[in-house]
Formats: C-alpha cells, structure tokens, sequence
C-alpha cells in the first residue's frame, strides 16, 4: 500500500497515521569502483525495529549535488528505506547568516543550492536550525535513572557551558547582538530561501533554539525559542513551505516561559499545516528550575509524551517523528536507538488503535 503523505507533498507512506522514523547510523562511502558502501547491518537493525522513514547525515555522504542525494535515495530505496530528511552538517545551522556576518551571502547561496539539490533528487523536505550559537551543555553528562548519563544545561553551574560548535562563553562572536538585527537577518535570509523552496518543492522545518529562551553568550533566542517568536517568523516567511520541525525536548527546556504547551503548539501548527516533522525527548525539568535541566528517558521526564502523540493523532498528522539526543546506556548506540523507538513505536500504536478496524 502506498499511500500519499498529507504532511509533507511527493512522499509515500506504507501505513496510515504518525509514522516513527530515526536517525541513520553508519558510514556510507564510495568504493574504488564508484560504489555506494552502506552498513548494511544498521540497515538491517533498522528494518528489523520497522522503521520506514530515516534521516541521513551528509557528513557521511561522498558528495553534495543532486545525483549522488538520488543515488542515496534509490540504493536506500532498494533496502527498504526512505530518505526523509538528508542533512547537509554545514548548512543546518549556519552564525554567519544568523548575525548576518561576512560570508552571509555565500551560505545562503550554498543553502539555496542544497535546497534546489534536495527536490531535484525527489527529497522533499529540510530540518533548519536558526541559531548564532549552536546548541548549549554542561560540561559534565549527568546521571539520570539507572546510572546512565545524558547532556544538560545549569546557567548558575560555575563551568558555566559547553557548545555542539566552536564558541565559547561569555561572549561567542566578541560582542552581544540585539534583538533587532536578528530579525533583519531573518527576514534577509528567508526572503530569499522562500521561492527556492517553493520552486524546488522542498518544505523547510526550522527548529526551536536550544536552548531556548535565554540569551546564550551574547546572542539573544528571541526568534525561534518562543511561541511569540514563531508565529512572527512563519508570518514573515509567508510560505507554504515554511514551517515548523517542533522539538519536543527543546519546547520543555523553556517550559512557562515558551508561551504555550506542546500540545498547544502543536494544535496551533497542524491547523495552519505548518508542521513538518518531531523531535520527541523529555527532560527532567525545565531550564528554569533550581538545577536546570536534564535530557533522560522518554517515560522519566516531568511531561507526559503520550500527550503529544494523542495531539498528533487528532490532528490528523501522518508525517515522521524521532527520538532525538540519545543517552549512554548499557549496550551502546544500539541499546539506547532500540529502546527509544520502540518506546515512541509503542506509543503511536496505543494511540492509533482506532486506524486498525
């Protein structure tokens, strides 16, 4: 059965309904003959748990144009896979376009590019990442349940905070940046991502700042780390193919302060068809609380997942959601990848009972 996704135009699902997909761990290489190379026993894991849809890492790719994202997408195919988002590392989360440095209109020009690659080659849509200065952790991972460790955040932590990127702290670019001239470079870039997307069939899902809320090092989360934020900005971009991959665990760092709940968001988003895709995780409590905030186990956390898939399910949604973020447990990356899609499988299918009679 191959039944057309409302979520996102020109993908195909196998069954009705919120679809479970994941990351794809392995390496892919070209060999000395020009083959793709894939891991084939990740492939097989992957098949194995019954996921469908994946999402691709180009860190991992051999090239960046448009044959080689059809070739991944068809030797995948022929695996049983489908690609639903193939990142490009170097154009996910780009400073110089978000503080409109000096190489500005090169990225954008490099993200326009990779956008019209992605449709050319029957992928159809993007995760976009807003923020001037990546993604912020402790130093230390913390233990949650069981002894396993996992990433978190304490502003009043006194080795303050790492970055996943090159910047350091109090001040990552040397000075602090207003809010205003934020938006002016958001509103310089989409204008001209806007019609690529459109043209090349590509829906864009731009991810909330994470963390968000608070200014980090210098460069306030004004745009994508609130609800206020997010509906300005998709009313900027004034775009079908402009919308939302709505992290879950990002929207409960912010708790109160984001605006609105999950299922509010969420709510808000599918009545306006602007939400692409999830990222679903839990954290112990908000940034907020004494302490901060703790990445943990799905089901250990202070919110209830169940809400957001029952959320999902009302609305209609058949596009993908993930876990996101993964914790170190006994067994490695296969222990935790198992455990969490399994646990968001068993979720989807509690919920979505109703579609099987």
């Amino acid at each position: 059965m191959s039944i057309p996704m409302k979520t996102i135009p020109g993908y195909f699902n196998e069954k009705p309904g919120i679809q479970v997909g994941t990351k794809m761990e392995g390496v892919v290489t070209l060999d000395e003959k020009g083959k793709l190379v894939f891991d084939e026993q990740g492939i097989a894991f992957l098949k194995q748990m019954g996921v469908e849809w994946v999402m691709l890492a180009t860190r991992q790719v051999p090239e960046q144009n448009a044959a080689m994202y059809k070739r991944l997408r068809d030797e995948l195919a022929e695996r049983g896979l489908k690609i639903y988002r193939l990142e490009n590392y170097q154009l996910h989360n780009m400073p110089d376009v978000t503080l409109g440095l000096e190489n500005r209109d090169k990225m954008i020009d490099r993200y326009c590019q990779y956008i019209t690659d992605l449709g050319a080659a029957g992928i159809h849509y993007a995760t976009y990442a807003h923020m001037g200065n990546g993604i912020w952790r402790g130093n230390i991972r913390r233990e949650v349940r069981g002894g396993a460790t996992a990433g978190g955040l304490d502003l009043d932590a006194p080795n303050k905070s790492i970055a996943f990127g090159d910047f350091e702290w109090p001040l990552s670019h040397g000075r602090i940046f207003g809010e205003d001239e934020l938006w002016a470079n958001y509103e310089y870039f989409i204008k001209k991502v806007k019609p690529v997307a459109e043209a090349a069939g590509v829906y864009i899902g731009i991810h909330p700042d994470d963390p968000p809320v608070y200014t980090m090092a210098g460069v306030p989360r004004c745009i994508f780390g609130n609800f206020e934020g997010y509906k300005k900005a998709l009313e900027i971009a004034d775009s079908p193919n402009i919308g939302v991959c709505l992290c879950v665990g990002c929207w409960l760092e912010g708790g109160d302060l984001m605006g609105c709940t999950p299922v509010e968001f969420i709510k808000w988003l599918t009545e306006r068809k602007k939400l692409f895709k999830l990222h679903v995780r839990n954290v112990t409590a908000p940034l907020s609380a004494p302490g901060g905030f703790n990445e943990t186990f799905p089901d250990a956390g202070y919110y209830n997942l169940t809400d957001v898939i029952q959320a999902l399910d009302d609305a209609d949604f058949d596009g993908a959601i993930m876990n996101d973020h993964l914790i170190d447990m006994v067994g490695g990356h296969y222990t935790c990848e198992a455990f969490f899609t399994s646990y968001l499988k068993g979720l989807v299918d509690g919920v979505q009972n109703h579609r099987k009679h």
